[in-house]
C-alpha cells in the first residue's frame, strides 16, 4: 500500500509539472491567431512568421548570382511590448543578414508571450534555407533547441546591436549640463533674454551650463536659423555639424579639430609678422542625462605683438623657459622668438539633483557681468578646480576650490612650483525681479605648517573669514566682495561689484588715504538692442582699484596664479573706463573695444625699488609711505587700447570663425623703465579660429 501511494504521489507530481507549463505558459500570439485554441497557438504563430518571411523577403541580387545554396539562422526575441527584434544573424552573406534584419523590422507588433499572466521575453530561432521556397522553414523556441547557446548568441550580437542603436543626433549638448564655452563675445547674444525683468536667473557665476540658459535662450532653434542648405558630407561638416556626432538613448559625444591660424603685422616689432599656429582636438558628450564630459587639447606656436611678448616674458617662471603666454601657460622657446605653449583643458559635469551641478576639472571661471571682474576672472592661466552650483528659490550659491602655482624662483620648492589654494563662495540672489545683490568671500593659503589643502575650508557654508582667524593670521589671506545688478527695464540693466581686501574705518575716518584702505569697486551698464538696432548691444564700465588690494604679508598667499591676477588684468593701482560695442547678423559679427586707463607701476630701477602696489606679488610692507595712498601713484601710465574685429561664423556647432581685427595701442608711462616704456603700436591681424575662450591683449 505504501508502495503505491509513493508511484501515485509520484505520477501526480510529474502529470501536474508537465500540464502546469501547458497551462501557464503560452506564446506570443498574432492578431489573426486570437481564435485559435490554446494548444495550436505556437503552431499558428509558427505559421504567421514563415507567412511574413516568405512574403516580404527578397533575395538579395548578389547571392542570386552567386548561385548559393544554403541557409540563414536567425535568433530573435519577442519583447514585453510585443515588438521583434533581431539578436543575431548567422550568414556567410553580409546582404542576407541586412535583409533578414530589414524583413523583421516591419513585422507587426504582436501580444507578448505570457507565463503564469505575467508578460516575458521569448526568444526564437529560425532557419531560411536559400534559395526561398514556400514553407522552407523551421522555427523552435531558443528554450528546446540544446546546442544554441545564448550566452554566446548574445555576445555574437552585441557590436551588431551597438551599431543599431544609433540613432539621428539631436544636439543633447543644448540641454546637457556642459558649459557654454565662455567668450564674452558669445555670452551677449542670449545676455538679454536672461535678464528681463522677472526672470529667476543669475548671470554673474560663469561659464553657465546649457541646461541654465535654455530656459531663456533657444540653443536648437537659433542654430538652425543659421543652417545652410547643402546635400553633401563635406559640406554638412564644414557648414553645420560636428565633423563626429554620435547619438544612442544613453550616451552621445562629439568630436571636433581645433583650429586657431593667424597672420599679422605689429607695426612697432623688429620681426616681419605675428602668428599664431594652434592644432587641437575637442570632444564632449554625455553619459545618461546627468553626466556630461569636456576635454580639449591645444598644441600651439606663437608670435604676438611686441607688447604682448614683452609681457609674457615679464611672467616668466623660474628654469629655463621663457615665458608664460598670458592666459594660457607656460611657454618654451619656438625658433628664436617665438613660443611653443601647449593646453589641455578638461572636466567632468554631473548634475545629482536638479538643484546641483558639480564640475571637476582642469579649465578657469569667471564672477561678475562686466567684461573685467574684481572678484574672480579668467585672465590667468587654467588650473584645477572642484565647483559646486546650487540653485534653489530665488538663490544661487557658487562653491569654488582652486589648486594654483606660484612659479617665481624665491618660493620654488626643491626645483618644483610652490602648491597654493583658493577657496571661494558666492551667494547670489535675487531680490526682486529687477534686483539682484550677490556675496563674495575668498581665502587663499599655502602649505604652511605642511597643512596641504584644508579641509576646514571645505564646509561650503561656513565663514572662510572665521577660519582664517582660528588658524592664525598669516595662515590665510582672506577677500571679501559683493555684486549689485538692477534691470532698468528689459533692454537695460546696470551691474557693479566692490572688492575689499583690507578695511580700517579709522583710519577711513582720518582722511589720510592709509595704505590700508584696499578696496576696489566696478560700475557698469549694459543696453541691448541699442536704440531699436536688434542685436546691437553698447556696454559702459568704469573700474578703480586702490594700491596694494589682492597682495598680502606673507611671500606666496596673494590674490595670484603663474605670475597672473586671479582678479583684473592689471593687478591693482589702476583706474579704467572700457567702451564696448557688439553686433550680430545671421552668421555676420563685429565688436569695438576702447579701454582709457591710468596704472601705478614700480621703478625697480635700482634707485627706487619701493612697491607702488600695482604688483600683486609684491609684499606690501616695501611700501614707500603709510599715508597718502592714491591711485596712479609710483610711476603713473596712461593706457590707451582700442580694438575693432569682424567676422563670419563657418560652422555654430563648432565655433569656427574666420575674422581680421586690428588693435592700437598706447602706452605712456611718466618715467621709461625695464618693463614700462612708452609704445605706439598698430597690430593687423587676421585668421580662422575655432573660439573657446577669452584673449585678454588689454594689458
Amino acid at each position: 500500500m505504501k508502495r503505491f501511494l509513493v508511484i501515485l504521489f509520484v505520477f501526480v507530481q510529474s502529470f501536474s509539472f508537465s500540464q502546469s507549463k501547458m497551462f501557464f505558459e503560452k506564446p506570443p500570439v498574432f492578431s489573426n491567431c486570437d481564435s485559435v485554441a490554446v494548444k495550436d497557438l505556437q503552431s499558428c504563430f509558427d505559421t504567421q512568421v514563415f507567412k511574413l518571411i516568405h512574403e516580404n523577403f527578397k533575395t538579395p541580387e548578389k547571392v542570386l548570382k552567386d548561385d548559393y545554396r544554403g541557409e540563414l539562422r536567425v535568433l530573435f526575441d519577442v519583447d514585453t511590448t510585443g515588438v521583434f527584434h533581431i539578436i543575431y544573424v548567422n550568414s556567410v552573406y553580409q546582404e542576407l543578414k541586412d535583409e533578414a534584419k530589414r524583413v523583421f523590422s516591419n513585422f507587426p507588433k504582436v501580444y507578448p508571450s505570457t507565463y503564469n499572466g505575467r508578460k516575458i521575453d521569448k526568444q526564437y530561432t529560425v532557419t531560411i534555407k536559400i534559395p526561398l521556397e514556400e514553407n522552407n522553414y523551421t522555427n523552435k523556441p531558443v528554450d528546446e533547441i540544446k546546442k544554441v547557446n545564448n550566452i554566446e548568441a548574445h555576445a555574437k550580437a552585441e557590436m551588431d546591436s551597438i551599431n543599431t542603436s544609433i540613432t539621428a543626433y539631436e544636439n543633447k549638448a543644448f540641454s546637457s549640463q556642459l558649459n557654454v564655452p565662455f567668450t564674452h563675445a558669445d555670452y551677449y547674444k542670449f545676455d538679454r533674454q536672461m535678464n528681463v525683468i522677472g526672470a529667476n536667473s543669475h548671470t554673474a557665476s560663469k561659464p553657465f551650463v546649457y541646461e541654465e540658459v535654455s530656459r531663456y535662450y533657444d540653443f536648437d532653434l537659433e542654430t538652425k536659423k543659421l543652417q545652410k542648405t547643402t546635400s553633401t558630407w563635406g559640406g554638412r561638416k564644414l557648414w553645420n555639424e560636428h565633423l563626429v556626432q554620435i547619438q544612442t538613448k544613453d550616451y552621445w559625444f562629439t568630436f571636433d579639430p581645433i583650429l586657431d591660424l593667424e597672420l599679422g603685422k605689429d607695426t612697432e616689432a623688429d620681426f616681419n609678422y605675428t602668428f599664431n599656429n594652434t592644432r587641437g582636438i575637442k570632444v564632449q558628450g554625455g553619459l545618461g542625462s546627468k553626466l556630461n564630459f569636456y576635454a580639449t587639447v591645444f598644441e600651439s606656436q606663437g608670435r604676438f605683438a611686441q607688447y604682448v611678448n614683452t609681457y609674457a616674458e615679464s611672467l616668466k617662471a623660474f628654469g629655463p623657459d621663457p615665458a608664460i603666454v598670458p592666459g594660457r601657460g607656460i611657454a618654451k622657446r619656438f625658433k628664436t622668438d617665438a613660443y611653443d605653449y601647449p593646453v589641455a583643458e578638461a572636466y567632468l559635469s554631473f548634475a545629482p539633483t536638479k538643484f546641483m551641478n558639480i564640475q571637476f576639472g582642469h579649465a578657469k571661471n569667471f564672477i561678475g557681468d562686466g567684461y573685467r571682474s574684481l572678484l574672480l576672472s579668467d585672465v590667468a592661466s587654467p588650473h584645477p578646480f572642484l565647483k559646486l552650483n546650487t540653485s534653489f528659490w530665488k538663490i544661487k550659491y557658487t562653491n569654488t576650490w582652486m589648486w594654483l602655482k606660484d612659479v617665481r624662483p624665491e618660493v620654488q620648492e626643491d626645483g618644483a612650483f610652490l602648491t597654493k589654494y583658493i577657496a571661494n563662495h558666492y551667494l547670489s540672489w535675487n531680490v526682486s525681479k529687477r534686483f539682484n545683490l550677490g556675496l563674495f568671500e575668498s581665502v587663499i593659503w599655502t602649505n604652511s605648517n605642511n597643512r596641504g589643502f584644508d579641509v576646514n575650508y571645505l564646509n561650503p557654508i561656513i565663514f572662510y573669514r572665521a577660519i582664517e582667524f582660528e588658524t592664525g593670521q598669516d595662515a590665510g589671506n582672506a577677500i571679501l566682495g559683493a555684486t549689485a545688478k538692477y534691470k532698468w527695464n528689459d533692454c537695460v540693466n546696470v551691474y557693479g561689484q566692490f572688492i575689499l581686501d583690507e578695511f580700517s574705518l579709522s583710519d577711513v575716518k582720518a582722511g589720510e588715504k592709509s595704505w590700508k584702505n584696499k578696496f576696489g569697486y566696478q560700475l557698469g551698464a549694459k543696453y541691448f538692442n541699442a536704440f531699436n538696432v536688434e542685436n546691437l548691444m553698447l556696454q559702459f564700465e568704469y573700474n578703480r582699484v586702490r594700491p596694494y588690494t589682492y597682495s598680502h604679508n606673507t611671500i606666496a598667499t596673494n590674490y595670484g596664479h603663474n605670475n597672473q591676477s586671479m582678479a583684473h588684468l592689471w593687478g591693482a593701482n589702476f583706474s579704467e573706463a572700457i567702451l564696448i560695442g557688439r553686433y550680430y547678423l545671421d552668421r555676420w559679427f563685429a565688436n569695438a573695444k576702447l579701454i582709457f586707463g591710468v596704472r601705478g607701476l614700480d621703478f625697480n630701477d635700482g634707485v627706487d625699488d619701493f612697491s607702488y602696489g600695482s604688483d600683486v606679488y609684491r609684499n606690501y610692507n616695501d611700501r614707500p609711505f603709510d599715508k597718502g595712498v592714491e591711485v596712479g601713484q609710483g610711476n603713473k601710465s596712461k593706457v590707451f587700447n582700442g580694438n575693432l574685429q569682424v567676422g563670419y561664423l563657418i560652422n555654430p556647432a563648432s565655433n569656427l570663425k574666420i575674422f581680421t581685427d586690428i588693435t592700437y595701442r598706447n602706452f605712456n608711462p611718466e618715467a621709461q623703465t625695464l618693463t614700462a616704456f612708452k609704445s605706439n603700436t598698430v597690430w593687423f591681424n587676421f585668421g580662422v579660429r575655432t573660439d573657446l575662450f577669452n584673449w585678454y591683449f588689454d594689458n
